[in-house]
């Protein structure tokens, strides 16, 4: 039976494949030969150091940044083509920080996810929210999946931290998107907000059949919840399941980074009553 399941799930063809992709910005080498494969409903944490190119490959799949060698297919087509749009939903690292002058109620934030190029102009600040009963409809679902209901009239920039993530999230689902990209997520918030937002995401990948592709750099939050881990600086250094993500000795080694020390160094700990002097 085990067998046949793994059968069945390798004949899904993928939602994502990246092929020998490099990438570089200002000149320099940011990704380098890529290779990366996505299937349908996958919880994917993708963690490395700052500038290790965890971002550039979000922009890259949403097709923002160009490739200097290398593919990506998304969906059976490349990025930014018609496959693609509404299918991806996308959460930046600045997308919960709006100015407290803008004024959108968590109805009218996640009402933009909805908006098209084909459905500009009935845009809830040119016509009532209501016009559209299956745009409202969408919206509505997006909030209640998030849990937001009960805040759905009150301004974003009154919620908390954890609720405006939330928010943006929904804005992503209104769109019906079936792949969810987020960086950095988890940025700002407390534990209490952390933990329910994880476990937002886990609702969604299991319950709701999402894909989850998130950037984090909470190495202990994310291991909780994904189900792969993936382990970027410039290469792909690791991509696994996350019950055999290496321990941080076995991570300096993929990293090529060498001890300093042949033997740990063992310090003398001053007893806290003991005035230093």
């Amino acid at each position: 039976m085990q067998s046949e399941t793994i059968e069945d799930e390798c004949c899904v063809p993928p939602i994502l494949v990246v092929n020998d992709l490099t990438v570089t910005r200002s000149g320099k080498v940011v990704l380098k030969d890529i290779d990366l494969t996505i299937h349908k409903g996958e919880f994917i944490g993708l963690v490395g150091p700052n500038g290790s190119g965890k971002s550039t490959l979000l922009l890259s799949i949403l097709g923002v940044l160009k490739p200097h060698k290398g593919k990506i297919i998304i969906y059976d087509s490349e990025p930014n083509t018609r496959n693609f749009f509404g299918r991806i939903g996308w959460v930046s690292q600045a997308a919960s920080y709006l100015p407290r002058q803008v004024k959108l109620t968590v109805k009218e934030l996640v009402e933009l996810g909805t908006v098209s190029g084909k459905n500009l102009f009935s845009f809830p600040s040119l016509f009532p929210f209501s016009s559209n009963v299956g745009r409202r409809n969408k919206v509505f679902q997006a909030i209640k999946m998030v849990g937001l209901e009960d805040v759905i009239d009150v301004d974003v920039s009154r919620l908390s931290g954890g609720q405006r993530q939330r928010a943006v999230i929904a804005r992503a689902l209104a769109t019906e998107a079936e792949f969810i990209l987020l960086d950095e997520p988890l940025v700002g918030m407390d534990r209490e907000a952390r933990n329910s937002l994880l476990k937002l995401l886990d609702n969604l990948c299991h319950e709701s059949g999402k894909t989850i592709l998130m950037v984090s750099h909470d190495l202990t939050a994310i291991r909780q919840t994904a189900h792969r881990m993936i382990f970027l600086e410039e290469k792909i250094r690791f991509d696994g399941p996350t019950n055999l993500f290496p321990d941080l000795e076995t991570l300096a080694d993929l990293r090529g980074i060498s001890p300093t020390h042949e033997s740990p160094i063992h310090i003398n700990p001053i007893p806290w009553n003991e005035e230093v002097k």
